[in-house]
């Protein structure tokens, strides 16, 4: 079988172009328009696709041998942030720092939390705001750095993330924060915390609001027409990625070393990547999603973004785990960490297209294959994959989550779907024309590559790609606030993302250097279920090896 990848037709629509393609989407002729639309796409070749015998039910996900190290959270997330952390380069506040600095009295929550909002309002201030944040409330994280403060006086932490600064992305409940899911009609204040909030709290982290997102996250670009798109540290006039922009966007930019993403379509993995940071989508139900609006039921994940993998490994240890408010995380094996502080990878194999992997800009190529070369030198092999089928995991995955975000936004639609930006009708509108049989169809196909990618992974232990097929691409200033629909960029972003979301299947993206212009690239590592333990754990051995810089746009609070 040989590798090919359709080319997207679509062109590049922007401005009053834009407003009346939408506009013909919702009008009498709109089922005309989109039939052209999706066909010259290709999803011909996906409708006439058999899916064999498989269900539209998903395989339940294998959990895989018992592991022999498993601990509670508290106790995994000490264990992730007491791991000796090789970085070369930019010298980085971790969340380890900051426990350090806590510990050794050089500062403390307090003057930490008042730094970084002088910050901000620097950030956010003048004509030139980086739109990290969508709502905050300084006094009441100031309220909560004092606690916090006064736990480390008296030898009394929560955990080893107590008094460490987290942001949210505003997908996530936080009690007494309206959830906006970056759209201006949502008004309801979150009653309680989501799961992933109270376990933060628990931990004594300091939530210091709620980050700016892809209006209901129904795209990896990142532009929001309400709340401005959320620039990047790295090159303020590129973006940062969605559709957990503010999310990746704040980590990198040195507000803080831990973030919560969600994930339904490579939302964590890609602003991860573009913005220089790790980030960590975990296995389906393997993070409660109580107390996030539902979007895509099916392809959904809450998740951390971290500055390194091992705040990703502490942040994860802390959220991730069964919830009683979950139904699905309840089945799922213990968490642990096995092996995350070797670096001897004898016996590792990893899986790679080799013109699957190749097919990016030359920049993107180069650096993840230097990164995958770091692998081999410490002991994995490579094992060749056979060439995916890029358009049928294409349709599955865009008829499932465009189906259900259309459904989840059913009533909202109908009220007044102009309150909605321009490409989110866009998306909502093409989620509307697919049939019955088109979902059922991508629900059976999505269990049969479930099984097809299992079995594929016998042969391997970690599937390499890079993250995205580009480094972060300019914002077209000129098209702002309204943005532009743009579908040879959103193929770039999401041509090795998608998998992950349909099978449900760990994936983790990290930084492996810059490309000519200083831009970041990302390299994923995906695994078998519930085997974060091993992608962190060959997460550390790249990052150990590849220089770390810091973007021009970054905030220091210990120094």
């Amino acid at each position: 079988m040989r590798y090919t990848r359709d080319s997207v037709k679509a062109p590049r629509v922007a401005g009053v172009a834009l407003k009346a393609f939408v506009g013909a989407l919702e009008s009498a002729i709109g089922p005309v328009v989109l039939n052209k639309l999706v066909n010259d796409s290709g999803i011909a070749r996906f409708r006439e696709a058999s899916a064999g015998n498989a269900s539209a039910i998903q395989v339940p996900l294998p959990l895989g041998p018992a592991p022999t190290e498993a601990a509670d959270g508290a106790t995994l997330a000490r264990r992730a942030l007491d791991a000796p952390t090789e970085i070369a380069g930019a010298k980085l506040e971790t969340a380890a720092a900051f426990r350090g600095a806590y510990a050794s009295g050089a500062t403390d929550p307090v003057r930490v939390v008042r730094k970084l909002h002088d910050a901000l309002l620097k950030l956010e201030g003048g004509d030139g705001p980086m739109n990290f944040f969508i709502s905050r409330k300084p006094e009441q994280v100031l309220a909560e750095a004092e606690a916090s403060t006064e736990r480390w006086r008296t030898g009394a932490q929560r955990s080893a993330l107590d008094g460490v600064p987290v942001v949210l992305k505003d997908e996530v409940d936080l009690e007494g924060f309206v959830t906006t899911l970056g759209t201006k009609f949502r008004a309801e204040v979150a009653a309680r915390d989501s799961a992933v909030a109270a376990r933060l709290k628990a931990a004594g982290a300091l939530i210091l609001g709620k980050a700016n997102m892809n209006e209901i996250g129904i795209n990896p670009i990142g532009l929001n027409p309400h709340y401005g798109p959320a620039r990047n540290p790295f090159d303020r006039a590129r973006i940062s990625g969605g559709s957990s922009s503010g999310s990746a966007a704040v980590v990198a930019a040195g507000l803080c070393p831990i973030s919560i993403g969600a994930d339904g379509g490579g939302s964590i993995r890609i602003p991860a990547a573009l913005c220089g940071v790790v980030g960590l989508k975990a296995t389906f139900g393997r993070i409660s999603e109580a107390g996030v609006p539902p979007l895509c039921w099916n392809v959904g994940h809450v998740g951390p973004i971290g500055l390194t993998v091992g705040d990703v490994a502490a942040a994860y240890a802390v959220v991730a785990g069964p919830d009683a408010h979950d139904p699905i995380s309840l089945h799922q094996p213990p968490l642990h960490l096995s092996q995350y502080e070797n670096g001897d990878l004898e016996g590792i194999r990893l899986g790679v297209c080799h013109a699957y992997f190749d097919d990016a800009d030359p920049d993107v190529v180069a650096r993840c294959r230097a990164a995958l070369e770091v692998l081999t030198r410490a002991g994995a092999t490579l094992v060749e994959l056979p060439p995916p089928d890029l358009n049928l995991i294409l349709w599955s995955h865009s008829v499932i989550i465009l189906s259900e975000m259309r459904e989840a936004m059913h009533d909202e639609v109908l009220k007044d779907s102009t309150r909605f930006a321009l490409d989110s009708r866009t998306n909502l509108a093409i989620g509307g024309h697919f049939t019955s049989r088109d979902y059922v169809h991508a629900m059976r196909h999505r269990q049969k590559l479930t099984r097809e990618w299992l079995e594929l992974m016998k042969t391997c232990d970690v599937v390499v790609t890079p993250t995205t097929a580009c480094t972060a691409p300019l914002i077209p200033e000129a098209a702002l606030p309204d943005g532009e629909s743009n579908l040879p960029v959103v193929d770039q972003l999401m041509r090795f993302i998608r998998v992950g979301n349909l099978t449900g299947f760990p994936a983790l993206s990290l930084p492996v250097g810059l490309d000519a212009l200083g831009l970041p690239v990302g390299l994923q590592l995906m695994g078998r279920p519930y085997e974060e333990h091993l992608l962190l754990r060959l997460g550390r051995v790249v990052e150990a090896s590849v220089p770390r810089t810091r973007p021009p746009v970054h905030v220091t609070a210990l120094s």
